[in-house]
Formats: C-alpha cells, structure tokens, sequence
C-alpha cells in the first residue's frame, strides 16, 4: 500500500452511565467523562463542544431541579457520532430547548445562553419522559480529521 495508512472510527457503539451528584461539582467530573470517552476511543466528535454542551445540561440539571436525588449522565460514541444525555427527576421539560427563545438573551445577565448554545452547536437535541422525570440530550456528529502538513 503506497500513501499513509487511514485510521478507521470505531464501527461499534459504546455507552457509558454514571450517576452524578445532585451539586456543582458534577459539571467538571462529566466534563472529564466525557472528554476521557471520546479521547480513549480516539473518536472523532469534537471533544470541546462536547464538553461544553455536557456542562450546560448537567448545570441546567442541578439548577432546576429540586432535591438532592443524583442526576444521571449518558455518553453514547456511535460510528456517526455522539449523543449524550442527563437525566434528571423533573419531568418539566426544559425552556426553549427545541426552539428559539422570545428574543436574545439579555448581554449583561450571567445566565440565559446554555440552551441557545445547545441549539446552535449540536447536529440535534431534544427531550424525553423518563419513568422518573426526564432526559435533555444532544448529538455531534463525527468530524473529519485534518490533514496535517507533512
């Protein structure tokens, strides 16, 4: 074979579940999941905004719901993808998720901009029931790797 040799994506899927405290510092522990996940699997989904989209949906998770049960993260890698979801006991769905807002957010408030950045740089995102409340969830896709000058 002439020419460098072309790493093939992983064909098979895997998943990963962990139940994460209901406080704060379940953002960075998913952070690190997730970025251990895609970069163990050498997967091709873009590790930063996967990142960023998994610490708004579990930031939105501890701040909106009540109580101190444990929220849930799911990381599925997938030969076109990723999706990753956060479960949490609320089974209100969340604001403005699948659709614009009422108007930009507001520039001087702290908070506001999760779900547009949800929706602005995920392939797709949604919601579901659960049997205990709820599940927000996004999808990347895989992106090419870029050629590096030789």
């Amino acid at each position: 074979m002439n020419g460098p040799a072309v790493q093939e994506r992983p064909s098979a899927s895997a998943s990963w579940r962990i139940a994460l405290p209901h406080s704060a510092a379940a953002v960075p522990v998913a952070r690190a999941l997730v970025r251990t996940a895609l970069a163990e699997l050498e997967h091709g989904a873009d590790c930063d905004t996967a990142e960023l989209l998994t610490a708004e949906l579990v930031a939105n998770a501890v701040e909106h719901t009540v109580g101190g049960a444990p929220i849930e993260l799911v990381v599925e890698l997938l030969p076109t993808g990723c999706k990753v979801e956060v479960h949490d006991p609320d089974p209100a769905p969340p604001g403005d998720l699948t659709r614009p807002g009422r108007g930009a957010p507001d520039p001087w408030q702290e908070h506001g901009r999760g779900l547009l950045l949800i929706r602005a740089l995920s392939s797709s995102c949604g919601h579901r029931a659960t049997a205990s409340g709820k599940a927000v969830w996004f999808r990347l896709p895989v992106v090419p790797r870029q050629r590096r000058p030789i």
